[in-house]
């Protein structure tokens, strides 16, 4: 993400607490906030996938993922 449109995502919240936002700036601030929060977590999985623990006997084995609680 581009800092200019986290700059847009920060402006829009302080305005949001100051003045409000109109319907499309709302509509603008979610799809960024959305946007921001895809990336984040795309980046997140990737780091984590470069992840490895050492095990007892000295050997390595990747991070996994655990599955979803149900």
């Amino acid at each position: 993400m581009e800092k200019q449109q986290i700059d847009r995502i920060n402006e829009l919240a302080r305005k949001k607490k100051t003045v409000g936002l109109t319907v499309d700036e709302l509509k603008e601030q979610e799809t960024l906030r959305k946007q921001y929060i895809r990336e984040f977590r795309e980046g997140l999985r990737a780091t984590l996938d470069q992840v490895y623990i050492e095990q007892e006997d000295g050997s390595y084995k990747k991070l996994e993922q655990k599955p979803p609680v149900q």
